[in-house]
């Protein structure tokens, strides 16, 4: 069964992100994956047919898959390393994976198992009334459009500023989004969404800046632009494992070293116990719980912009993409906090 909203349209599965002003974080200092499949079952070739769809993640991009299969009434596997924690599978069945296989110990052997086991060998073009789905956790365009949204949820809820008298042309609202890099999905939805939105606004030499934060040892992106080419990285040594691409997608490197005109990407790499830090500060201003891959982000964004802005003032205006909490525990926060105290660096 697939769902139809009032409108007998296929309704999105996804909410609007909520956009939190922090108060005391500001005085310190998620979509994608849905619109893919949303857009696969719009496409003529699938009319009529059941799609099952299979995603290879260390599991957020797959918790995002299972949900949004579940909710247009589609089933999915998902494929983690055999590094992917116990905790993580449990959630992925409970939110109605069909199946979760376990294989490799990336997510590189775990993408290409599922490739060669699942799709390559399916013609698209056949007249069977079944068809297995490739659902990439980030190196898709129709992901990145999905994650773009983020930055219309922005201009939303973000009241523009620096507005001519007639009100005809303000700047646009942030002077910077910091979000993490794992495959680079989400730094180019934001892209994507920026070119949209820019546009729209009075031209200024102020660059709208996206500042793309890595752990060490997940740190592909930084690496790449270190070489100045495309490159991989030989083994993800991090304990941000979600963050655990070897390399990101073409598209990401050519977006952070050549940005199209109005934006500025600086890349910033950060410890395991920095993203540890990000972890337990969030706890414990906001309450929320988040995995490394996203501490990573709120660490770097309350202690390292002027890396990144050398103009930053009180009245900048810093967006931190929140995301990835599916692979945490109290626990898990409890030992950071610990470990932390005991002198993790």
């Amino acid at each position: 069964m697939v769902c139809l909203d009032s409108e007998h349209e296929l309704k999105k599965p996804w909410i609007e992100t909520p956009l939190i002003e922090s108060i005391a974080l500001s005085k310190a200092a998620g979509w994608g994956i849905g619109n893919l499949i949303l857009t696969s079952l719009s496409d003529p070739l699938n009319i009529g047919r059941t799609l099952h769809f299979f995603c290879s993640s260390a599991g957020n991009a797959g918790l995002a898959a299972v949900i949004a299969a579940r909710d247009l009434g589609c089933s999915c596997t998902v494929v983690v390393p055999t590094t992917a924690e116990p905790m993580m599978i449990k959630k992925l069945y409970a939110a109605g994976a069909s199946d979760v296989l376990r294989h490799g110990a990336s997510w590189f052997e775990a993408d290409t198992f599922l490739r060669e086991t699942f799709i390559e060998n399916e013609d698209s073009k056949s007249d069977s009334i079944t068809r297995n789905i490739y659902v990439p956790p980030f190196d898709h365009r129709d992901i990145w459009r999905g994650a773009g949204t983020l930055v219309d949820e922005l201009v939303k809820q973000l009241p523009p500023r620096h507005c001519n008298e007639t009100a005809s042309s303000c700047s646009f609202p942030a002077d910077a989004i910091v979000c993490s890099v794992g495959g680079g999905g989400l730094l180019n939805g934001i892209v994507d969404g920026l070119e949209r939105h820019l546009p729209l606004y009075q031209p200024t030499v102020k660059n709208v800046q996206i500042i793309a934060v890595e752990t060490a040892g997940a740190d592909s992106l930084a690496h790449s632009l270190s070489k100045g080419s495309w490159k991989s990285l030989s083994a993800i040594t991090s304990k941000a494992i979600t963050l655990g691409a070897l390399r990101v997608a073409q598209q990401t490197f050519k977006n952070a070293h050549s940005p199209p005109p109005g934006i500025k990407v600086t890349s910033i790499v950060g410890t395991d116990a920095d993203a540890a830090m990000g972890v337990v500060r969030l706890c414990d201003e906001l309450r929320l719980e988040v995995e490394l891959a996203c501490g990573i982000s709120v660490q770097v964004g309350l202690d390292r912009l002027r890396e990144a802005m050398t103009d930053l003032t009180p009245d900048s205006r810093v967006v931190i993409v929140i995301c990835g909490g599916s692979g945490v525990t109290s626990e898990m926060i409890v030992d950071y906090r610990q470990r932390l105290q005991n002198g993790w660096k």
